[in-house]
């Protein structure tokens, strides 16, 4: 019992350390305009050109400053990740709570659900947004919510369950609590170690789904610069110049891999810590 008191802050504080490198990420992308020595798009030397002054990471395939793309390239991929990791974290809780607290719309929300987990997400959105161009980051989040919360909805359900089996959430419903306050008064703020978890995963699962997007060239309004489009443009040259490929390949890594081992460190000192 001591050694799991001891290990939850240990684990807590591991999980903190580790997602520093996705912060610093997360940051340079937010200033990155600011910082950027260079406009985006302009040329400053020849294509795929070495490492030098005034270019630290040489140049892509028109001749622009990788170091400049790289700083103007984040924000938007790593925003759009956020709002869908917001969202599809939020939905899920809901529909995990009210499944759990009420069995029988808990059985509609599971075959409301059943569809979109046997239908891979990368087709679906193949499918729409080749078929829809207009629909911009809006229509890639309401494509991350509907294949995205049935499955994060059933890791909810599962953890509500129990939840709503404990005595004070019975008790507030003997007592006549209405719907919306079971749901996020008693059972969602009891779920914090699930939820939390849930958030780092489905971000990163969101900076994937983006990256897939704008790799794949289906139609986004995240800019003809960002980390995605660098790789998929400058892969032609990675001979030549190799920064061009590898600096937004390793920025999308250190967020997504970072992200994921803190999620895991704070999961498992949440369980030990349990």
């Amino acid at each position: 019992m001591r050694t799991s008191i001891v290990a939850r802050p240990v684990r807590r504080r591991l999980g903190l350390l580790i997602v520093v490198p996705a912060l610093l990420v997360t940051l340079l992308a937010a200033l990155g305009p600011t910082l950027a020595p260079h406009p985006a798009e302009r040329a400053i030397g020849i294509p795929f050109g070495d490492p030098g002054d005034g270019a630290p990471l040489g140049t892509d395939r028109l001749g622009r400053d990788v170091l400049s793309q790289l700083l103007y390239g984040g924000w938007g991929l790593l925003l759009v990740a956020a709002v869908i990791a917001v969202l599809v974290t939020a939905v899920s809780c809901v529909l995990g709570a009210v499944a759990a607290l009420r069995p029988r719309i808990g059985a509609w929300i599971e075959l409301g659900t059943d569809f979109f987990i046997l239908v891979p997400a990368v087709l679906g959105i193949l499918l729409v947004l080749t078929s829809w161009p207009d629909a911009g980051s809006l229509g890639l989040i309401v494509l991350a919510l509907l294949f995205g919360v049935p499955y994060c909805a059933r890791i909810c359900t599962a953890a509500a369950a129990g939840v709503a089996a404990t005595g004070y959430v019975e008790s507030a419903q003997a007592a006549g609590e209405s719907l919306t306050h079971l749901v996020f008064r008693e059972v969602i703020p009891n779920m914090r170690a699930v939820w939390t978890t849930q958030l780092g995963l489905r971000f990163v699962a969101g900076v994937y789904l983006v990256s897939t997007a704008s790799f794949l060239q289906l139609p986004t309004t995240l800019g003809a610069s960002n980390w995605a489009v660098m790789v998929r443009e400058n892969a032609s040259g990675l001979l030549l110049n190799p920064w061009a490929v590898l600096a937004p390949s390793l920025a999308i890594a250190i967020v997504a891999v970072s992200v994921n081992l803190a999620v895991s460190a704070i999961g498992q000192g949440e369980r030990e810590g349990t």
